[in-house]
């Protein structure tokens, strides 16, 4: 069976090879086009109504590129590294192993992706485990069989070392899943800050991916410059320091698309009321956790499920359905800057509390969020072929701040209202102590 070809509107061509569309046809993957990227951000950004599916797809893509890059004899600059990678015959394994975890690795995900995922599983439950047990299920089994591929090994590098824990990872498999869900250079995080940016309109998130990918290399892993003979024998993903600047530019999209597109508060809102609805709508108000039910409930039935609940006022979730469908969501009350920070770290959520007193929980929410630091430090090739950490070589790295969130928001119902209390009341709510309450 010869290559096939699927147009792609990022990386132009998406090439499958044999074998691989059998994985592109079965249950679990199909459900990806039925599954939006990003949850209801097309209310916010009407072109945001892409899918989990082509996402995949990309991301299945740029894994084997950079396997490739990485695998290639030129590239390999030290013993260690040489020491890890399979012979010729065991490394084509791998490279299918590869690309069909990254084309697998989001096979978990619930409607709308991350927006309804922490508060409405059970603990111990998330999409990297759904993910990991549809690898294993019993029609993927099969197809894994016809490819001569390990369900297990798939599984381990679509989720990696901190989602799937009963199995040891060798040095080997640990790059391996850092290809695809890696801090600093997962191709998951490549493929989502170019896609996102290119269907929303905006250009935050583009960067220069193909000089990147042409300068990742596996590196051992240190925490400051030190001579090659005398660095650590862990590794991890690097670069070239000729890639120094696409690594930077990756980081700024991804800072630059957290801040104005992903943590735009009218976007979380939303997410706060489908959350809304699907706790007084599904059973429990959680997700039930096995495969069969995942496989059944997607977007299209959470959003006939909401078109009904804001044609019945005597549905559970109609109040929440009829923000969303009807665009009455709650309005941004109060949004923390620098100068609260100073004063009382935890601003926001002294202003929720004084808010819920004084109007009602029903018409209040807060939404707290910190991003994670994580693929800061990373080792560099110098051009004298001596291994440093990304922090000797970049100051860039070090002033890319954290994004931080910490919206109160109100019913627009009490919107006038609360707006007159927020500038009559603000600055002492602030300035109490924790404990205290206005007077």
């Amino acid at each position: 069976m010869s290559n096939q070809e699927i147009r792609d509107p990022i990386h132009n061509f998406i090439h499958l090879e044999p074998g691989e569309k059998q994985v592109l046809d079965s249950v679990p993957f199909q459900r990806l086009r039925h599954i939006h990227q990003l949850a209801l951000t097309y209310l916010l950004y009407p072109g945001a109504t892409h899918r989990r599916f082509e996402h995949s797809l990309g991301v299945m893509e740029l894994a084997g590129r950079v396997f490739d890059v990485v695998t290639d004899q030129e590239n390999i600059h030290h013993e260690s590294v040489r020491e890890i990678i399979p012979k010729k015959f065991d490394l084509g394994y791998w490279r299918r192993a590869l690309r069909m975890a990254a084309l697998c690795h989001d096979l978990g995900h619930l409607p709308f992706s991350h927006a309804a995922e922490t508060e409405l599983l059970p603990s111990g439950w998330d999409h990297e485990r759904f993910t990991a047990e549809l690898i294993c299920s019993d029609e993927m089994r099969r197809i894994w069989g016809q490819m001569k591929l390990d369900c297990v090994d798939v599984a381990k590098l679509a989720v990696g070392p901190k989602h799937y824990r009963d199995c040891r990872f060798t040095d080997w498999e640990a790059i391996l899943s850092e290809i695809i869900v890696g801090d600093a250079f997962g191709v998951d995080r490549m493929d989502y800050l170019l896609r996102d940016s290119h269907h929303i309109g905006v250009a935050y998130g583009r960067f220069d991916h193909y000089r990147l990918i042409d300068t990742l290399r596996i590196l051992p892993k240190i925490d400051r410059a030190v001579d090659d003979e005398l660095g650590s024998q862990e590794l991890a993903l690097g670069i070239e320091v000729g890639g120094l600047h696409s690594a930077e530019a990756l980081l700024l999209a991804r800072y630059f698309m957290f801040s104005q597109v992903y943590c735009h508060h009218v976007r979380r809102i939303y997410d706060i009321h489908l959350k809304d609805f699907l706790k007084k709508w599904l059973h429990n108000g959680m997700f039930a956790t096995t495969i069969e039910d995942l496989l059944q409930i997607t977007d299209n039935e959470i959003m006939s499920e909401l078109s009904k609940a804001v044609r019945y006022k005597e549905h559970p979730g109609h109040d929440s359905a009829r923000r969303i469908a009807r665009r009455e969501h709650f309005r941004l009350l109060y949004q923390r800057t620098r100068e609260d920070l100073e004063i009382n770290r935890k601003a926001g959520k002294a202003v929720f509390e004084a808010a819920c007193r004084e109007f009602g929980d029903s018409e209040v929410r807060h939404d707290y969020y910190i991003q994670k630091e994580g693929g800061l430090n990373y080792p560099l090739l110098s051009r004298d072929n001596r291994i440093c950490s990304s922090f000797t070589e970049s100051e860039t790295l070090e002033k890319v701040p954290l994004v931080a969130i910490d919206y109160v928001y109100i019913s627009p119902e009490c919107r006038k209202r609360a707006e007159k209390w927020r500038d009559k009341n603000l600055k002492r709510i602030i300035t109490l102590k924790e404990g205290e309450e206005e007077c």
